[in-house]
Formats: structure tokens, C-alpha cells, sequence
């Protein structure tokens, strides 16, 4: 047995001891026995489950959707909705619900990958659909296909998550149930997972076709407390049939997750939740400095998140310890994000602040310690639009500001500075490769960003989303012949 997993064995059996236990002087109730199972858990509060968050009745993962209540005709506003549930059993036990996304696009940019070169179209055309099968409370299986279209100008060469002419984005069956007082499941096949920071670990919507991954993830979820632990490895999309998207048998990324919700009665009403996280990812071609090698790699982390009255914080710090070859891997991340809501109302203009700090060094010496760290499978978006950062080798800080100017418009404005914490390392853009030649120059600042997002919820299914950027370069660029650079992109999406 390896020391990881020795290492998370223990914590699981530790956090499940803690699960079947009362919480703050409270017995958790079972869920009654004639409710039928939801596809997330009801005693662990959904938002924090790690399955993402639902708005509307709408996830990114259509899967963690409960539409249940559509199984009642009355309760239907259009045809559509019929879809939602359509009843296998006369009892309503099982059942299907389908999905479906269908996303227009146009990106434009500048000085594409930061060179002086013709600007950048592409024309992206998203098409998904989906089904979960419920076969009574503790049984389902959930299939998703995905096409991926892509023309413009300038396209380069592009990745199957791009342009695909049909995909199995996800495909698993789960087994789910009661045991101890406690919600617990596995699933296990192709699925979406972002049970973390956003900044490690997210489906990607930003791209056509979303992040997936092969393998097994079990849960279990009480009251106040929870844990997941997995095995995954990556999945490599082609670019023909539902034949070539093949697991990467080189990236294998395991751990546990485990969450608790703190005490409601903290700093006068609050709702918090805190969790800590154990994490390796296992790279047997990992590239650092030009060099190739197997890496392992472990996060050893804690992530605190929720609401204190109208402050909303979003909280990680993580080390990163193991090793690259033959050298050992001593790196740090922390990512200090908060809002606070000017008003009552959910919709209320808020002001934010985020910090954000991934170590670097050591990726072009041949000896001695690796110190910059790894962003996973993070949210590519959340530095620049253009894609141009990523939380390796980075200090960013930024203000922001959200306010809705009229009814369903949502408008996100944010400045942030960019600077690179070693300069003899490289800077890294948000495939985590480096910039070339950024490693040969000196000076630390990487740029300014300017950044504005608006998002018109036209109808609850339909929604049109525009994004403008402008990337300054700054000294750590410029010196390496690098650009600035513009973007614009524009997209119509439904969903149902």
C-alpha cells in the first residue's frame, strides 16, 4: 500500500466517523423513507456538495439538476418541460430526464498568443445532449454527447475539445443509497469534477467541450459533514467519432475531499463551510523547463467559503509537495477572493477584492528543489479571457464590481495587475505552458487586464453573454517580444 493511500484510507474512515456523528448537540433526521432519492444529496446542503452550484434549476452538470417536480403535469409551463420528466414506472420512480445545449459563438482577438501577427476569429457552434435514467431511488445512469464545431481566421491548430465531431463527454452509472444515517453513492465512468477551488478544479465551460475524466468517485453526506474520495484519470478528446476520445493512461489524478459546515451561529449568522482537501496527481510525462519526466504530485490543502451577512468569501491555500524525476517539489498557492453586497436584495451591486499567489522556481535549474506549482484542471478564465495566465509563477490582485444596470442584465467589471513572484522563472499562460523566452529576461511585472462581462438572462433557458478584454503586456512580456492584446467574444446560448 503506497503512503497516499494509506494516508487517505485513514482520513475516510476518520471523516466517516465524523459523519455518523451528531453535529453541534444535533442528530441528523434520515430522509423519509417514501421521498425518493434526488440525484444530489438533500441532507447535505447541494451548494456545497461539490457537484456545483444550481441557479434557476440549471447546473453544469446537468446531472446534479432535480426536475422531479415536472413529473406532475399541472406543474408543466410549455412542451419542453414534459421532457424533464417522462415516467418510466407509473409511480414516478423511474424515470427519464433529458438535456440539451445549443451554443453559438464568435471569439475575436488580437495579437493571437501574444505575437504581432493577423487577429483571430473563430466562429464556435456548441451542441450537447443528455439523458438521466432513473431506475427507481438507488440506481441511475447518465449519458451526454457532445459536438464541437469551429471556422474563423487564423485558427492554428485547434484541440479536440474545440472541434469534435461527436464525443461521449460523459457517460456513468451510480449507485446511491442510505447507510449509518448517511447519504452515500459511487459513480463510476466518464464525469465532469470540480469537488474543490474553482482555481484547481472545474468542468471548463469556457471551452466547447467541457474538462472530463475517467474513473470512480464515492461520497458520503450527512448532515453536517461530508467526504468524496476518487480515482481519475484524464480524458484526451479526438477530433473524429465517439471512438477516438481515449483516457490518458499518464494522468491519473486521485484524493478525498472532505467538507463541513460550521456553526450558522458564528459572527452573529453566517454560512460557512470549510474543506480541507488531500490530492495527488500523478503525471508520468510531466514537462518542467524543457525537461520531461514522471512527476508526483500531492495538494495538501483547505478551502473556506460561504456568507457572513453580505460578505461573501471565497478562501484556498495549498502546498504542493513530491517529486519531478529526481528533484523534490516544495510549492504554495493561495487564492483570497471576497464580495461584499451593497443592498438586501441577491441582485444588489457588490465590490470585491482578490488576491491570488502560485509559487515559482526551479523549472529551468537542473538541480535542487521544483517550486512551481500546478493549477490542475483550474478555471482558465479567471485571470483573462484571452486565456493568457495561469496561478503558476503569478501574484495577481484585483478589484471588481458587479451590479445589475436593468432587469436579468448582470454586468461584471474588474482591473486586475499581474506580476511573476520569481524572475528567473518563466511566465505561464493558462495551458500551463510557458511563455517562450520569458524565462531569459528579467522584471517582474507580467501586466495589466481590463475586464468586462455582461450577461442577459433573456428567458430562463435563453441567455446572450459578452466578454471584452484588454491585456497590457508588461516588462516580463515585452522583453521576450510578447504583445498586448485584445479580445471580444459573444455567444447565444439555450438550454432546457
Amino acid at each position: 500500500m503506497t503512503k497516499f493511500a494509506w494516508l487517505a484510507g485513514t482520513a475516510a474512515a476518520t471523516a466517516i466517523g465524523l459523519l455518523a456523528a451528531p453535529a453541534f448537540g444535533q442528530t441528523a433526521t434520515p430522509q423519509a423513507a417514501a421521498e425518493p432519492a434526488s440525484p444530489a444529496s438533500t441532507a447535505y446542503p447541494t451548494s456545497a456538495s461539490g457537484d456545483g452550484n444550481t441557479v434557476g434549476g440549471y447546473n453544469q452538470s446537468r446531472w446534479a439538476e432535480d426536475w422531479r417536480k415536472l413529473c406532475d403535469p399541472a406543474k408543466r409551463d410549455d412542451p419542453i418541460d414534459a421532457l424533464k420528466c417522462v415516467k418510466l414506472t407509473q409511480d414516478g420512480k423511474s424515470y427519464v430526464t433529458f438535456s440539451g445545449e445549443l451554443r453559438t459563438r464568435v471569439n475575436l482577438t488580437t495579437n493571437p498568443n501574444l505575437r504581432e501577427v493577423e487577429q483571430q476569429r473563430q466562429d464556435i457552434a456548441r451542441i450537447v445532449g443528455g439523458a438521466d435514467v432513473h431506475l427507481g431511488d438507488h440506481f441511475r445512469v447518465f449519458g451526454e454527447l457532445g459536438r464541437a464545431e469551429l471556422q474563423g481566421i487564423n485558427l492554428g491548430s485547434p484541440a479536440g475539445n474545440l472541434r469534435n465531431q461527436l464525443a461521449v463527454q460523459q457517460l456513468f452509472a451510480e449507485v446511491k443509497g442510505k447507510a449509518l444515517g448517511l447519504d452515500v453513492g459511487v459513480r463510476a465512468g466518464r464525469q465532469e469534477f470540480f469537488d474543490g477551488p474553482q482555481l484547481l478544479t472545474v468542468g471548463r465551460d469556457n471551452n466547447t467541450l467541457y474538462f472530463v475524466l475517467d474513473g470512480v468517485r464515492a461520497y458520503a453526506r450527512g448532515k453536517d459533514a461530508r467526504v468524496d474520495v476518487f480515482d481519475l484519470k484524464y480524458v484526451n478528446y479526438g477530433f473524429g467519432g465517439i471512438s477516438d476520445d481515449k483516457t490518458n493512461p499518464d494522468v491519473r489524478f486521485t484524493g478525498a475531499t472532505f467538507g463541513f459546515r460550521l456553526s450558522p451561529k458564528l459572527f452573529g449568522g453566517s454560512k460557512l463551510f470549510l474543506d480541507p482537501f488531500v490530492w495527488r496527481l500523478r503525471n508520468r510525462r510531466a514537462t518542467w523547463g524543457g525537461v520531461i519526466a514522471p512527476e508526483e504530485r500531492y495538494f495538501l490543502g483547505l478551502h473556506a467559503y460561504g456568507d457572513v451577512g453580505p460578505v461573501n468569501i471565497d478562501w484556498t491555500v495549498n502546498n504542493q509537495r513530491g517529486t519531478f524525476g529526481d528533484r523534490n517539489i516544495s510549492a504554495w498557492q493561495a487564492f483570497i477572493a471576497q464580495t461584499y453586497r451593497l443592498g438586501k436584495k441577491p441582485d444588489a451591486p457588490r465590490v470585491g477584492f482578490h488576491v491570488d499567489y502560485g509559487s515559482g522556481g526551479g523549472s529551468y535549474d537542473r538541480t535542487g528543489d521544483l517550486n512551481t506549482t500546478s493549477g490542475l484542471f483550474g478555471n482558465n478564465i479567471y485571470y483573462s479571457y484571452g486565456l493568457f495566465l495561469t496561478p503558476t509563477n503569478l501574484l495577481y490582485a484585483a478589484p471588481n464590481f458587479t451590479f445589475t444596470p436593468v432587469k436579468g442584465v448582470r454586468l461584471a467589471a474588474e482591473y486586475g495587475f499581474a506580476w511573476r513572484p520569481d524572475e528567473f522563472d518563466a511566465v505561464y499562460r493558462a495551458s500551463g505552458a510557458a511563455w517562450p523566452g520569458t524565462q531569459n529576461v528579467r522584471g517582474k511585472k507580467i501586466g495589466e487586464v481590463a475586464r468586462l462581462q455582461a450577461v442577459w438572462s433573456i428567458t430562463p433557458r435563453l441567455s446572450f453573454t459578452g466578454r471584452y478584454e484588454h491585456f497590457q503586456a508588461g516588462s516580463a512580456l515585452e522583453r521576450a517580444n510578447l504583445k498586448s492584446s485584445d479580445f471580444w467574444a459573444g455567444w447565444l446560448s439555450f438550454r432546457f
